[in-house]
């Protein structure tokens, strides 16, 4: 599944087109879904679409708040629901520093290792290029015998955009 290409640079700058980064994201996920023959159900939609908001990661509580200005308040398992399959698709990620999830705007495999650079300043999350770092952790986790599941690195530091 190849989503259309242009480039993602790893922070935003504070003036991108975001109604388009989030515009693309949402055609993504339609078109992953469909080629998998899973549902993009309403709540599922709506919950992206509340990630995709910002570059910033969410709650769940977070969510359930956004989601209750445009109508009723979802109930916690609903929202929790949604997260989950979100990520089985690989579109949403976890921040398990922050206990919080982030839409993905990358194209990559959902078993690649990640490496976000949260920025302690703005909160905003870079998902950057780890094709070296994923060469590693495979070539390492071989050597151990070892299967990672879900292979997350998290840097905190200062964007470029705060320094």
């Amino acid at each position: 599944m190849v989503r259309k290409a242009h480039s993602h640079a790893t922070f935003p700058a504070p003036g991108h087109d975001h109604d388009r980064c989030a515009s693309d994201a949402i055609a993504h996920a339609e078109t992953l879904c469909d080629a998998r023959k899973e549902r993009l159900t309403p709540i599922r939609r709506k919950v992206l679409e509340a990630l995709l908001a910002s570059h910033a990661p969410l709650g769940a509580y977070e969510l359930i708040d956004r989601l209750a200005r445009d109508g009723a308040r979802p109930a916690p398992i609903t929202i929790y629901r949604a997260l989950d399959f979100l990520r089985e698709q690989g579109l949403v990620h976890r921040i398990e520093s922050r206990n919080a999830f982030i839409a993905c705007v990358h194209n990559h495999d959902s078993g690649d290792p990640v490496v976000f650079l949260i920025c302690e300043t703005c909160g905003a999350v870079g998902e950057a290029a780890a094709a070296a770092v994923a060469d590693t952790i495979r070539t390492a986790s071989r050597a151990a015998g070892f299967t990672p599941k879900t292979p997350v690195i998290e840097i905190s530091g200062t964007c470029a955009h705060c320094k």
